[in-house]
């Protein structure tokens, strides 16, 4: 067996708290129901790359596809039931090793564990006398159909006594609330997915030339990635040259990088399942002519106010707001919206930003890339806590067609780093890669020692500092 795939003392110890809090939380009336994720057809008999459940991961660590979890409080077989593939001597010659119920118990905890054959016998069982059932609903119909079938084999045993569940919760506040407050154990490892990340930006920075692709860019990207533990990325690189990085999204990477344009590239690497997220823009040629360097640092001015406002008890939106201050005031400056200084707060209620701006300034990070948690409580933005993870990337993007001048035209910029929440304020996580014009040019004009502001420091602010920078 891969050694990757069995569980580190101290992930196992992780998963154990986590699952008899999760106990607590349920009670004796409830039962938590988790599906695995299942494998994915590309295209005739070959699959994606298998990349598991992140709620199921949390859950169990269980590393393989179509297991179904279920944490059954006080249930006289254990709390933690598994149901997965068994053995197969002859599907491991062409698939690799399987854990089968045996090494389900063994390696990952369950305190028991039946073959994905008697799931249709055993499931009913575990939800008899139960009230209320959590699962992902509405998540997948297939599986919201097999729980219907579940129920209704459970009320066919009414007249013997057995009393079926009654509601059905689903499982995303139980869990995700959960995921939101990062412990710290997927701390260590964001922060070294951040490191990962930062190290190939860099590397990018250094080798980037015009006359390359920008699958060229990406092609180094996950080499760097690669070489240092991370194979897989979080999410399909974006890498945009000139006008291309105007495209939110954009994910040919195709192009011919031209003298005289930016590179924007938003890429990161998933490390044991969890994601990190930095986007970087930097010149092709090694040098911001005038215009780009107006425009790029009006963003760093405004990513580095919107940082500046991540701390706890500061609502969810504050970095937003104050990216948006920046911003709007920039454009006002520039001509590319009428108005004076002034109007600020009633350009931005009037959402006169939109053409530029279009994104908001951040989210979630975590097991996913936009990770779980919700956003607002109570119909407000809520109160940032320490251990929340999050993006903070504001940026500009200047059609080709604008009405503005036309050596702005065709530029876009991003600027994202990867923030944790402090108890005492935040720690910027992908603080290694520069993102100071002076300290890019420096680096791709071959000066290591540039690498990145506050290279191998703390990056933490208190709330007396944070207003000023969010670097140390």
């Amino acid at each position: 067996m891969a050694e990757s795939t069995v569980l580190r003392p101290k992930t196992a110890k992780a998963l154990r708290r986590r699952r008899r809090e999760l106990a607590r939380a349920i009670g004796p009336e409830g039962v938590l129901v988790v599906p695995a994720a299942h494998e994915v057809t590309r295209n005739r008999d070959v699959h994606y790359p298998f990349r598991q459940s992140s709620d199921f991961a949390w859950l169990t660590g269980f590393p393989e596809p179509d297991a179904v979890a279920v944490l059954a409080p006080k249930h006289k077989d254990g709390e933690l039931v598994l149901f997965c593939r068994p053995k197969d001597p002859e599907r491991e010659v062409w698939d690799g090793h399987r854990f089968g119920t045996e090494g389900a118990v063994e390696h990952f905890g369950a305190d028991a564990a039946h073959p994905l054959s008697e799931l249709e016998e055993k499931l009913p069982e575990l939800l008899a006398d139960r009230k209320r059932v959590h699962y992902p609903l509405g998540l997948d119909a297939d599986f919201d159909l097999k729980v219907m079938g579940w129920l209704r084999a459970v009320r066919a045993q009414a007249r013997k006594g057995v009393s079926a569940p009654t509601e059905l919760v689903s499982s995303d506040t139980l869990l995700h609330e959960r995921r939101l407050i990062k412990e710290k154990g997927e701390l260590t490892t964001m922060r070294r997915a951040a490191s990962i990340s930062a190290a190939a930006h860099r590397r990018l920075m250094q080798t980037c030339r015009p006359g390359l692709r920008e699958q060229q860019l990406e092609a180094t990207f996950l080499h760097a990635c690669a070489e240092q533990g991370a194979r897989f990325q979080a999410y399909p690189p974006i890498v945009g040259g000139g006008s291309n990085a105007c495209v939110l999204h954009y994910i040919d990477n195709a192009a011919v990088l031209a003298d005289g344009d930016l590179v924007l590239v938003d890429a990161g690497c998933e490390l044991d399942g969890y994601a990190s997220d930095i986007t970087r823009t930097f010149p092709v040629s090694g040098r911001f002519s005038a215009p780009q360097r107006t425009l790029y640092e009006l963003v760093l001015a405004a990513q580095r106010a919107a940082i500046a406002a991540v701390k706890p008890g500061k609502r969810w939106n504050a970095p937003h707001k104050a990216a948006l201050k920046v911003l709007t005031r920039g454009l006002v400056d520039l001509g590319f919206i009428e108005g004076s200084r002034e109007d600020v707060p009633q350009l931005i209620k009037d959402e006169k930003y939109k053409p530029f701006y279009m994104h908001r300034t951040g989210h979630w990070l975590g097991m996913d890339v936009h990770d779980v948690g919700a956003y607002k409580q109570n119909g407000k933005w809520r109160a940032l806590e320490p251990g929340m993870v999050m993006t903070v990337e504001p940026g500009l993007y200047v059609a080709p067609v604008a009405e503005v001048p036309a050596e702005y035209r065709g530029i876009g910029i991003r600027i994202e780093d990867d923030v944790l929440v402090t108890e005492d304020g935040h720690e910027v996580l992908s603080r290694d890669v520069p993102k100071d014009v002076d300290a890019i040019e420096r680096l791709m004009a071959g000066a290591p020692e540039a690498a990145g502001a506050g290279a191998g420091a703390r990056a933490r602010v208190s709330p007396a500092r944070a207003g000023a920078s969010e670097e140390t």
